[in-house]
């Protein structure tokens, strides 16, 4: 610990946000860049804990008192060296994660946390600005050829592992983009797309070949990525929306959240979209169902866009805004929780039942909802939702966007011709190896653990990757990255 009463000298003083204003009309990143002595001050307040319970909260096992104690003394390519040696992608998540290594941070008992997630980043964008982070192919290939079929975090962590290793890997993606929800699903206020492309352009530069458009089970059969690779890893994400079979869905004007934020993210790649087919918020009422961070984008989307008025329902009870006893400290503290969107605007609601949708000439118009409560429980202990009688109410909407998470991966096409066998909740099961139950076929990220974190995504990824190479070579120098009792 290089200030042993940094903690108590410097409070938690995060990066600052652009003016609410400023920021609503355009899509630039929401926050700005950290002036180096505050960086440095928060990097102080780590505590260098003798148990630092910071490493059981991050799925990658970082090595946070380490880097944070560089950043204090300003060595920040030590800082990069340590960070890098668990996380292929701190820039990924500096900006997006929610950082359980923060809830788990000891300070957090009694005062507010290290702010270890934009310490994340700052090393990181440093790293890149000052040429510290290069390519590093390696000195000598295996021969061994590996496909990686998606191209989200969990699969360009697959990739960058096991091209390190010596492999010859290639990743293969459906859309036109590679990156998976970094690039399309998660918007440039959270996470500029520049910042997904220097790390692919990086990783091409490393030996990593990338095919786009390449959709596994429909326009390319999976017997001949079986018979022309040496093994197969499927980290094709968790993208079967959660959908509201309720009256009236069919309504025009009803979107998952999926289809909505991809679609503006092509535009501001400079895509164009038939003006029939354009899912837009300006000028109209908008009501998003599901507070997670997909709504929060949806939200921070909708009022970019011009949105007369934006609503986010959610089914569940408001958390509170401090821990519950039977929550305690190094738990995920089950809180009421604002992203920078909320701040922007929009109205939340809470324990709110959608029961159908309403309109003229087939497009909707009104939701009509209940409230409900969940006071009860049943004989497990499980919370009971029940409807409130003479509660009902209705919502004036032109546009309704559906944020309630994902179920599993798609089965139809790749997963369905392979076979491979599923969990019950339709997610690709696996062995301790990441080893499906087809040999050499491996898979990670939220294909197995089902709707997940960036930093779940990349730790899969990492586990996958050593599964791959023992798999191939019969040994392998790869670290793990998953806790033993994840």
């Amino acid at each position: 610990m290089g200030d042993p009463s940094g903690f108590l000298q410097s409070k938690r003083n995060p990066p600052q946000r652009r003016p609410v204003a400023e920021r609503k009309s355009d899509y630039r990143e929401v926050y700005q860049r950290w002036p180096e002595k505050e960086a440095k001050a928060q990097g102080s307040r780590c505590m260098d804990c003798a148990v630092p319970f910071c490493h059981m909260g991050c799925p990658l096992g970082n090595v946070i008192p380490d880097f944070n104690h560089q950043v204090f003394l300003g060595n920040w390519e030590s800082a990069l060296r340590v960070l890098h040696s668990t996380n292929n992608f701190p820039e990924f998540t500096g900006r997006i994660c929610p950082a359980p290594c923060e809830a788990a941070c000891v300070l957090n008992i009694n005062d507010d946390p290290v702010t270890i997630e934009y310490i994340e980043k700052e090393i990181a964008d440093r790293g890149f600005d000052e040429g510290w982070i290069k390519p590093e192919p390696p000195l000598i290939r295996t021969g061994k050829k590996v496909a990686v079929v998606g191209s989200g975090p969990a699969g360009l962590a697959v990739a960058q592992q096991l091209n390190r290793a010596g492999h010859w890997v290639t990743v293969m993606e459906r859309d036109e983009y590679i990156g998976g929800l970094l690039t399309l699903g998660i918007p440039d206020f959270k996470l500029d797309k520049e910042v997904v492309l220097r790390r692919v352009d990086l990783m091409a530069d490393e030996g990593v070949v990338f095919e786009t458009g390449v959709n596994v089970g429909r326009d390319l059969p999976v017997q001949r990525l079986l018979d022309e690779y040496d093994a197969v890893c499927l980290t094709c994400g968790s993208t079967e929306g959660r959908d509201l079979p309720v009256p009236g869905r069919e309504l025009d004007g009803i979107h998952l959240a999926m289809e909505y934020l991809t679609q503006q993210n092509r535009l501001l790649a400079g895509q164009s979209v038939d003006p029939s087919q354009r899912i837009t918020a300006q000028g109209k009422r908008v009501v998003i169902l599901g507070g997670g961070d997909t709504g929060a984008d949806c939200l921070g989307t909708a009022l970019r866009q011009g949105a007369e008025v934006v609503y986010q329902l959610e089914l569940l009870s408001e958390p509170p805004e401090k821990r519950r006893s039977s929550n305690p400290w190094p738990q995920w503290p089950q809180i009421l929780r604002s992203s920078p969107a909320h701040e922007e605007g929009g109205i939340r609601d809470y324990d709110v039942l959608t029961k159908s949708f309403t309109g003229t000439d087939g497009r909707v118009e009104q939701l009509h909802a209940v409230r409900i409560d969940w006071s009860q429980s049943d004989s497990n202990g499980r919370p009971m939702l029940q409807e409130i009688a003479g509660s009902e109410f209705v919502v004036d909407t032109d546009l309704v966007l559906l944020a309630m998470g994902f179920l599993h991966p798609e089965h139809a096409g790749m997963i369905e011709e392979l076979g491979v066998e599923l969990d019950d909740r339709g997610n690709i099961k696996t062995d301790e190896n990441k080893m499906t139950s087809l040999p050499g076929v491996f898979a990670g990220g939220d294909a197995t653990r089902g709707q997940s974190l960036v930093v779940w995504a990349i730790a899969e990824g990492r586990e996958a990757a050593r599964g791959v190479d023992v798999y191939l070579m019969g040994r392998t120098s790869l670290p793990h990255s998953l806790p033993v009792t994840a």
